[in-house]
C-alpha cells in the first residue's frame, strides 16, 4: 500500500486527505442522521399529553423539548406561538424548520465538494505524470523503459485512487441529500398535525396518534 502511495507522487496527499475527511463526514452523518434522533418516534403524542396533563408548560419544558431531537425544536417553536393565530404558529415553525434543515445539511457541501474535486486531483496526477514521461522521453529517449515507468505509474495511481474515493463519496452524498429530504417531510407532517389540533382543526385522538 504504501508503495502505491509512493508511486502515485505528491498529489497523492491531497487525494488522501480528502478521503479521511470524507470518511470523517459520512461516519458523522450516519450518526447524526439516524431516524430515531431526528424524528422520534411518539414524541408529538408525549407532548400532547404533557400539555393535555399540566398545560402548556413554560420555558423550561420547552428547552427540554428543543433538547431532545431537531423534531422537538420545531414542535417547540410551534407550542411557544400557540397563543398566536394560526398563521403566526406556521411562519414561527416554518422559520425554524429553516434553520433545523440548514443543521441537517451540514457538511453534505463538503462531502459533494470531495466528490468532484478527488477525479479532477487524480486527472492532475494524470497530466503530471505524463509530463514525467515526455521530459524523461526528452531526455534519454525511449529506449528506457525504468525511466518511463515512474511517470506513467503516477499517472495511473492518481487516477485510480482519485476515482476510487470519488465514486463512494458521491454515493454517500446522494443518500444524506435524499434522507434530509425525507426527514424533513417527516418533520413538516409532524408540525402541521400539531398546528391543526391546537387550532381545533382536527381531533386530537386522530391527528396526534396517527
Amino acid at each position: 500500500m504504501l508503495e502505491i502511495v509512493k508511486a502515485g507522487g505528491w498529489l497523492m496527499v491531497p487525494i488522501l486527505l480528502c478521503s479521511v475527511i470524507a470518511l470523517a463526514i459520512v461516519l458523522e452523518r450516519l450518526w447524526s442522521l439516524r431516524r430515531a434522533r431526528v424524528v422520534p418516534r411518539g414524541l408529538l403524542l408525549t407532548v400532547w399529553e404533557q400539555i393535555r396533563g399540566s398545560g402548556p408548560g413554560g420555558e423550561i419544558q420547552l428547552q427540554r423539548l428543543r433538547a431532545r431531537s431537531p423534531l422537538g425544536q420545531v414542535l417547540a417553536a410551534g407550542l411557544a406561538a400557540q397563543n398566536h393565530s394560526r398563521e403566526v404558529m406556521k411562519e414561527t415553525i416554518e422559520e425554524t424548520g429553516r434553520r433545523v434543515a440548514h443543521e441537517l445539511e451540514r457538511f453534505l457541501n463538503t462531502l459533494g465538494t470531495i466528490a468532484m474535486i478527488t477525479p479532477l486531483l487524480g486527472l492532475l496526477g494524470t497530466v503530471v505524470g505524463m509530463i514525467e514521461v515526455f521530459t524523461v522521453i526528452t531526455d534519454v529517449g525511449v529506449g528506457s523503459p525504468r525511466d518511463l515507468a515512474g511517470g506513467i505509474s503516477q499517472a495511473l495511481v492518481t487516477t485510480a485512487t482519485g476515482i476510487g474515493v470519488a465514486i463512494p463519496t458521491l454515493i454517500f452524498h446522494r443518500y444524506f441529500r435524499g434522507r434530509v429530504d425525507e426527514l424533513v417531510l417527516e418533520m413538516e407532517m409532524e408540525a402541521v398535525k400539531l398546528v391543526e389540533v391546537i387550532h381545533g382543526e382536527r381531533s386530537a385522538s386522530v391527528g396526534v396518534g396517527a
